[in-house]
């Protein structure tokens, strides 16, 4: 399997290039030290199957040349190089198009189960990326229940009971008949609603009471 490796840094460069020499069945055609001379060679040979790059790179970073490469090259596949564990880094490598996503303090057990996985028309994650993933979706997810529930919290329970009754397709004189209010008040009930809840519309409200279970 033929591969390119990319990285600024000459250290780094001849070190990936020890490592690979190492593995079976793999092969470097070429070092290149940014994303400009990658597609210059691509444009040039067509047996290449995997692009290993750095993430940070002059002229054009990793998640470019990625972007690049998936439009022009669509048959072959990006590894990025990176000391990034941060989550909306690599979740923008991924939906860049990357087939993988190493740290560069990866062990060479790590590079060669990397390098076979992507081979196998399959995405690698390294352990570390899954957990910052997932912490991060864990984060957001209980940031927006954190945030719902407060809104929920912030209502009266005359403002649910309206709430409810909106959901079920009732008119503002319905709504008042049942309460027993007028229709005036009703209106400011609800205009309160919708600020509370930050919603512009009674169709935004029935999706927010079915959201939280205020109606079955």
């Amino acid at each position: 399997m033929k591969l390119i490796i990319a990285d600024d840094h000459q250290f780094i460069l001849e070190s990936i290039e020890i490592l690979i020499s190492t593995m079976p069945n793999y092969e470097i055609v070429s070092i290149c030290s940014n994303g400009a001379e990658v597609l210059k060679w691509l444009e040039q040979h067509t047996d290449v199957e995997i692009v290993l790059s750095d993430f940070s790179m002059p002229e054009m970073n990793g998640i470019e040349l990625t972007y690049q490469i998936r439009q022009r090259f669509p048959k072959v596949k990006v590894i990025l190089l990176t000391v990034s564990e941060d989550a909306q880094t690599i979740q923008e490598a991924f939906q860049a198009g990357v087939s993988g996503y190493i740290m560069k303090k990866a062990g060479k057990a790590e590079f060669e189960e990397a390098l076979k996985t992507v081979a196998s028309g399959k995405k690698y994650y390294s352990e570390s990326v899954v957990f910052e993933l997932l912490n991060r979706n864990k984060q957001v997810s209980d940031l927006v229940n954190e945030t719902i529930e407060e809104k929920v919290e912030n209502l009266s329970n005359r403002e649910i009971e309206i709430i409810k009754l909106i959901a079920q397709e009732l008119s503002t004189n319905e709504i008042a008949e049942k309460l027993f209010l007028s229709p005036a008040t009703v209106e400011t009930h609800r205009h309160n609603i919708l600020k509370k809840l930050g919603i512009k519309n009674s169709i935004g409200l029935v999706k927010f009471a079915i959201r939280n279970k205020l109606i079955k």
